[in-house]
């Protein structure tokens, strides 16, 4: 009895069920588009970091800076240190946890930070002087990192910094004309005893796989339901019931 009036609502709920396969094979797909897409930056980037160093970006070109087609290029810069505005930002590296040393770079034309390297909690009042004099530096291009870090937001009054914030560090400092990115130096200026460089860790979240398949089978089993739910439906003029 009553199989004809519960009719409606399981085609309604079949209807539901086959709009959600629909949309977590939407996701599913999406996902593997995404990992097309991540496989692809992780090869251009291993491609620039191995690559000849090129000019460091001038303002003509900041515009135009793109994370995709930008980020961790090699660079090579002449110019000076100009310590009077260094700033240490908390990091966590390959040697544990401490600071980077960021030390604005004049090339004459614009200034770029350039993070010289880590130096653990113990060296943060004496990081290691910076080379005096013209002196030539090459890493890697990194945008800025804006706001701060996880859970914690840059403080510039107390000086606390957690993330490499070019604009904000800029304008604590007083620096002017500074660049909208960074350089990762290598260890190639630092003497012994000044910050390590070249730790830059180039790595990449790659979970699209995992998710994908998470999706297609979420797809799989709502189908699954909608079969169930529909083949279960009293035909016309015969109740479950009789």
């Amino acid at each position: 009895m009553n199989g004809p009036a519960r009719r409606p609502a399981r085609v309604f709920f079949a209807v539901v069920l086959l709009a959600l396969t629909a949309a977590f094979a939407a996701l599913g797909i999406w996902q593997m588009e995404r990992r097309a897409w991540k496989h692809a930056l992780i090869a251009a980037v291993e491609s620039r970091i191995h690559a000849e160093p090129g000019a460091s970006p001038g303002p003509n070109a900041w515009a135009r800076l793109n994370a995709d087609r930008d980020a961790y290029r090699r660079i090579r810069l002449a110019g000076r240190f100009v310590p009077r505005g260094e700033t240490l930002v908390r990091a966590v590296s390959d040697l544990g946890a401490g600071y980077w040393v960021l030390t604005p770079f004049d090339t004459g034309r614009f200034v770029v930070l350039v993070n010289r390297g880590f130096v653990a909690p113990e060296r943060r009042k004496n990081p290691g002087a910076a080379p005096s004099g013209p002196v030539e530096v090459t890493g890697l291009l990194r945008l800025s990192e804006p706001g701060g870090g996880f859970l914690r937001r840059n403080d510039p009054v107390s000086g606390n910094w957690y993330s490499r914030d070019v604009a904000a560090i800029s304008r604590a400092r007083g620096v002017v004309g500074a660049a909208p990115y960074f350089i990762d130096a290598d260890a190639a200026h630092n003497a012994p005893g000044a910050p390590v460089g070249g730790l830059t860790v180039v790595r990449f979240a790659d979970n699209h796989a995992a998710y994908a398949l998470t999706w297609f089978a979420m797809a799989l089993l709502a189908a699954g339901a909608a079969w169930y739910v529909a083949a279960r439906a009293p035909v016309d003029g015969m109740g479950e019931g009789a």
